[in-house]
């Protein structure tokens, strides 16, 4: 059996759709013939704990946990508050509150480069090492963001040769969660995300949009080396529960939302409805389930539908999954903006996996719109288009109210993305780089 070095910030016991992924590919790597040891941080600032999660690493796992130098620890005492910070970093001119703030946005943006995690550079550079020399490791793998991770195997890979793999779930320079930055520290951190993709062996990409992105700026990469691993779901993680129709119209969004992704439209076209007489909010039940700013957290509060909210704060992963199988649709809502068209959120797979039509807010003709359409999962608008969110809406109702099915899923297409398909997908690009590096003259 090959051993590989995993090396993510994001692993239990932190939350969210990017620990998913890559304790879905420690859980069925060996699978195919793969033991992952994990580097990880120690004292990571997760957006969302979720010590549940610790108990699906599989125990055989050897996990080296090594410790960070938070800047956001530090932020917040600045700030003077607590608990988690906004993760949007690019606010309009009317989310910036005080000095503070753009104060604070200025120094990660010069300072903090490619992000506010590259006090683990060093660290986990040192303990990478002495695990490849206690270890027999065949090949790094690397998860971003943080795109810190891509540096710290970039380092691994030039001081030993070993062939690696960068995995992305995100784009780098110029994406949505990318700092406005000045000339010079944005001059540095594209030449930080041009070496990673020169250097890696293969680039492992969550959506097409992320290998579309690279090859757009550095036209010389070799399209051959860049492989769409897809996100997915795990069915085992889904607890025994059976769909029974709800007394209320019972709609369901889990995460997270902020800047320019608010629930606005979908809270406009149930006004148009509510004006047509078709839904009122005595009908319906909105379950919003995750972290909110304050922006939407006002929208939701001021809509003629409040009485129908009903906030959730972050709870454990299985029970977010809980609440989605227990509703009769589920809401999914993407930016609506032009770098949104190839994004497909790990979240959406999960959509997928509970079997629960989806209204998906997303940009036409975007990856998402494909999936929805490949897999029968429900239905697609744009944000801009309340009308066509409200006729949806309405539809959907209408068939509910009938004890009609809302939507009629391809399970065949739904299986595709099992969890345990990406792992394998993943263990044969570490199979090609390693067969093709044991090719190379200066091999070990």
């Amino acid at each position: 059996m090959k051993t590989v070095l995993v090396i993510a910030y994001h692993f239990p016991p932190g939350g969210g759709p990017g620990v998913q992924r890559v304790l879905k590919h420690v859980t069925y790597l060996r699978e195919a013939g793969w033991r992952p040891i994990v580097l990880t941080v120690e004292n990571g600032d997760f957006p969302a704990l979720d010590v549940s999660l610790l108990e699906k690493v599989p125990a055989d796992v050897r996990v080296v946990r090594v410790p960070i130098l938070e800047p956001y620890s530090i932020y917040r005492r600045f700030m003077g508050g607590g608990g988690a910070i906004d993760v949007n970093v690019n606010k309009s001119k009317q989310q910036r509150r005080g000095w503070k703030e753009r104060l604070a946005e200025f120094i990660r943006a010069t300072f903090f480069i490619p992000d506010a995690r590259v006090g683990w550079l060093l660290t986990a550079v040192k303990a990478g090492r002495r695990i490849i020399r206690e270890e027999h490791v065949d090949a790094i793998y690397t998860s971003s963001p943080p795109y810190t991770c891509a540096l710290i195997g970039r380092a691994l890979k030039r001081q030993t040769g070993l062939p690696w793999v960068a995995g992305f779930r995100d784009p780098w320079t110029g994406f949505l969660t990318t700092p406005d930055r000045w000339f010079l520290p944005a001059s540095i951190d594209k030449h930080l995300e041009r070496s990673v993709f020169t250097e890696a062996d293969a680039v492992e990409s969550a959506w097409e949009g992320i290998t579309a992105d690279a090859l757009a700026k550095y036209s010389f990469l070799d399209p051959k080396k860049f492989f769409h691993v897809p996100n997915g779901f795990d069915s085992t993680d889904f607890p025994d529960i059976t769909y029974v129709r709800n007394e209320r119209f019972t709609v369901t969004y889990t995460g997270s939302m902020y800047g320019r992704r608010t629930p606005a439209a979908f809270l406009a076209a149930l006004d148009v409805l509510r004006s047509r007489g078709e839904v009122l909010p005595e009908d319906v039940r909105l379950r919003f389930v995750g972290r909110f700013g304050a922006e939407v957290e006002e929208m939701l509060e001021k809509s003629p539908f409040a009485s129908s909210v009903e906030r959730i704060s972050y709870v454990p992963h299985t029970e977010s999954i809980a609440y989605l199988m227990r509703s009769d649709i589920s809401l999914l809502i993407v930016d609506e903006a032009k770098e949104s068209a190839e994004i497909v959120p790990g979240k959406v797979y999960e959509y997928l996996g509970v079997g629960r039509p989806i209204l998906a807010l997303a940009p036409r003709g975007s990856a998402i719109e494909d999936l929805i359409k490949e897999t029968g999962a429900g239905a697609s608008a744009p944000q801009s288009d309340v009308t066509a969110i409200a006729d949806i809406i309405g539809t959907f109702v209408a068939r509910w109210k009938r004890g009609e099915p809302i939507a009629t899923m391809n399970t065949s297409a739904v299986a595709r993305y099992e969890r345990r398909q990406s792992a394998l997908a993943l263990a044969r690009i570490l199979n090609d780089v390693v067969d093709q590096n044991n090719t190379k003259p200066h091999a070990k």
